[in-house]
């Protein structure tokens, strides 16, 4: 660590190792899974105590960019986030094509990663706030909902809840634990309600104590508020999901045409 502007640097000591070790981590001199130096030699090499030391290693946990193995020591957290290519994701060849997949299955397979799921619930279920508003049907109003969690390489990536006017999940594999290839967007448009338009919505926040547990966050990871609505060939919207994304397991990537 410099010592040439100490003197004048207002910053607590433990506030400018954590500064220089984030440093080191983001310019890969600290690679990802690398370990840190123990408390002893951070103290040594900073001049300080362990305390302050301990402190230091605390705040890069705190911002999601250290774990500690309990026995083993603190190491630069690995990350290994799929990329999600905004509009092409939805494109019809993954979901009607030869092969047909799901919209995560096809864009993980094309990144070598492997998706799965578990379903967590499925059922009538009275519309949430935004859910209705989306559907433009009355709050409380029955829907069918799929709710599942999502997996990237065995690690939780996404809460997931679908929700369907009854009227269009009705007697379709939409209400069924497998909906077959090419997922929910293959269903309806086998229903006669073909996905023609997507409308996204994001938002970045801090996890609850459950979605905390159930995506097996480390300290200082955020979430994302996914909410994605599909729309028919007749401007008809036919499912609302609300979805929860680890904020270390995905990076987005939009590309398109400039509108004129």
């Amino acid at each position: 660590m410099s010592t040439g502007q100490d003197y004048t640097d207002a910053r607590p000591l433990q506030v400018r190792m954590a500064d220089d070790l984030r440093r080191k981590i983001e310019t890969g001199e600290l690679g990802q899974g690398a370990q840190l130096p123990t408390y002893d030699d951070l103290a040594r090499e900073y001049l300080c105590s362990l305390a302050v030391a301990r402190k230091a290693v605390d705040l890069l946990r705190q911002q999601g960019l250290v774990i500690t193995k309990q026995g083993l020591g603190s190491f630069v957290r690995e990350r290994s986030a799929m990329v999600r290519h905004g509009v092409e994701r939805y494109a019809r060849h993954h979901w009607k094509g030869i092969e047909p997949a799901t919209i995560l299955g096809a864009e993980a397979t094309n990144q070598g990663r492997k998706a799965t799921r578990i379903i967590r619930g499925l059922g009538v279920t009275p519309a949430p706030a935004l859910v209705a508003e989306r559907l433009g049907i009355a709050e409380g109003t029955d829907v069918w909902a799929r709710k599942r969690t999502t997996f990237l390489d065995g690690r939780p990536n996404q809460l997931a809840d679908s929700y369907y006017p009854l009227a269009i999940a009705q007697g379709t594999p939409l209400m069924e634990e497998e909906t077959g290839p090419g997922g929910d967007f293959a269903r309806l448009d086998e229903a006669g309600h073909s996905p023609t338009r997507i409308r996204e919505e994001w938002h970045a926040r801090m996890p609850s104590g459950p979605e905390r547990a159930a995506l097996r966050l480390p300290d200082g990871t955020p979430v994302i508020d996914f909410i994605r609505t599909i729309i028919d060939q007749s401007g008809e919207p036919v499912e609302v999901m609300l979805s929860v994304i680890a904020g270390d397991t995905t990076s987005f990537i939009y590309e398109f045409p400039v509108p004129d």
